[in-house]
């Protein structure tokens, strides 16, 4: 799938039920408000990971050749701005403006588009990765919270956090072909091969499970205030951000039922797996750090303090880097996945949430 958190969601509200900011208070009051209107009468252990692949560069080029441009790009929520940046040489390339507060962030598996949700003004922009111009604007549901691409490329998936439904865009024609009803209060989407679409519901602490006819198949019952959601490149398994509890469930897609549950830091919230899906990594809101997870144990192997309130989470295609967005400290986070340790800390403007790396 597309190295993004989240999505990911990556944006929406987040934190432990301890460690609520404003912003997430806010979020629970709109909340609040749709509920109201639908009643009215008329959430370290020893050892390091294993080293990921290095990042390769363009086919056929001398010697590996010249390294190929991927650019990651965060969602400013506070100035309705998406920032891009060089990933290999961790600089920022620009700015584009958006709708108002961009929260989630997905790329297109050919990398050619960026889509982000505009959460107050339930769109999504497409931008396009050569020019980073916005080409497209698609009206959604209320308050988008993620914009996530299927793994083929032909559909985005965004959870409609107000409308409690998911829309789904067709890439080519950028029109809403389907409107579906899924949980209260949905945070994220990840999309598996098939056309499959797993949905974190926030407001009903579950999962709701879509068919590639955008049939709802299954709700799976996970930890209070699921967020984050991401699945393995295979798509055996999908990986639950319980902002709420503190855990991680694991969910096997072949039997579409919980099969761990992981104890991790204070707040899980952004989300991403490895290629190789040997590893997860969660930004933990409530302890501002990235937590490194061996997939095959739920053993936390490393713990990497980044900025106040971390967010959203991408991998560099490679996975050698992971990208963290820190809201409160109006920043992003450069990890290395080998040596547990930030390499930069880039400015990305006002509360930066949704992250996405394309491809290539």
């Amino acid at each position: 799938m597309p190295r993004s958190v989240l999505p990911g969601r990556i944006p929406g509200p987040r934190r432990t039920l301890a460690a609520h900011t404003r912003r997430l208070r806010s979020r629970l009051a709109i909340g609040a408000v749709f509920a109201a209107m639908a009643c009215a009468p008329v959430a370290a252990s020893p050892g390091a990971p294993a080293p990921p692949a290095a990042e390769k560069g363009a086919k056929g080029a001398p010697g590996g050749g010249f390294p190929m441009r991927i650019i990651a790009y965060v969602a400013s929520s506070g100035t309705g701005t998406v920032r891009s940046f060089d990933v290999r040489l961790e600089r920022p390339v620009t700015s584009t403006e958006v709708g108002n507060g961009p929260t989630g962030v997905g790329a297109a598996p050919d990398g050619s588009t960026v889509y982000v949700a505009n959460g107050p003004s339930s769109t999504v922009s497409f931008i396009e990765t050569t020019g980073h111009k916005v080409v497209a604007t698609v009206p959604v549901g209320s308050y988008p919270f993620s914009a996530t691409p299927s793994r083929d490329g032909n559909r985005i998936y965004t959870a409609n956090w107000g409308s409690d439904t998911v829309s789904v865009i067709d890439a080519a024609t950028r029109k809403v072909t389907a409107t579906v009803p899924v949980g209260e209060l949905p945070h994220s989407v990840a999309t598996l091969p098939g056309d499959i679409a797993y949905v974190s519901n926030s407001g009903t602490n579950d999962v709701t499970v879509l068919s590639g006819e955008n049939r709802p198949l299954a709700r799976i019952p996970v930890g209070d205030f699921p967020s984050g959601i991401a699945g393995t490149v295979k798509g055996d398994r999908v990986y639950v951000a319980n902002t709420g509890s503190g855990t991680v469930s694991v969910i096997d897609t072949d039997t579409r039922a919980v099969a761990a549950t992981w104890a991790v830091g204070k707040g899980p919230l952004g989300l991403g797996v490895s290629p190789d899906g040997l590893r997860l990594y969660a930004a933990d809101s409530g302890d501002d750090a990235l937590l490194i997870i061996d997939t095959s144990t739920g053993r936390v192997l490393g713990r990497v303090p980044v900025g106040k309130t971390p967010q959203g989470v991408a991998l560099s295609p490679g996975g050698s880097r992971v990208w963290v967005t820190n809201e409160g400290s109006d920043t992003v986070s450069v990890v290395s996945a080998t040596t547990q340790k930030v390499r930069a800390t880039l400015p990305a403007g006002n509360e930066p949430e949704g992250i996405a790396i394309t491809p290539r």
